[in-house]
């Protein structure tokens, strides 16, 4: 009786010292920690992903990270600019014209 309280005991400490770590734990993103631009300057070199991450210390899922990252970022960029090539981007805020203005406050002749 006195093992079965001890092992419950145990367990129940070990459980609560799992799931304090696991909350406290912060997860970690690459993209914060791994230099895209270096990354894509190597491999626009005619490098391997595969010899990027040997030679930066980090990961070829890093790399692949970086390389997709980039085709986002070109392919976001080229729809933005194909827009406004066809005039679908909305228009900037600027003054409004004198036509679109209300019609200024006349004396009338009485």
């Amino acid at each position: 009786m006195l093992t079965k309280k001890i092992a419950l005991a145990a367990a129940s400490a070990m459980l609560l010292t799992t799931v304090a770590f696991a909350t406290s734990a912060r997860p970690a993103y690459a993209a914060a920690k791994v230099d895209c631009d270096a990354v894509m300057n190597e491999l626009n070199s005619g490098k391997k992903a595969k010899e990027v991450a040997t030679d930066l210390s980090i990961s070829t899922s890093s790399v692949y990270r970086c390389k997709r990252h980039a085709k986002e970022a070109a392919k976001a960029s080229t729809k933005s600019s194909s827009q406004a090539k066809a005039g679908n981007e909305p228009p900037a805020m600027s003054a409004p014209s004198p036509a679109m203005a209300p019609p200024a406050a006349a004396a009338s002749p009485k």
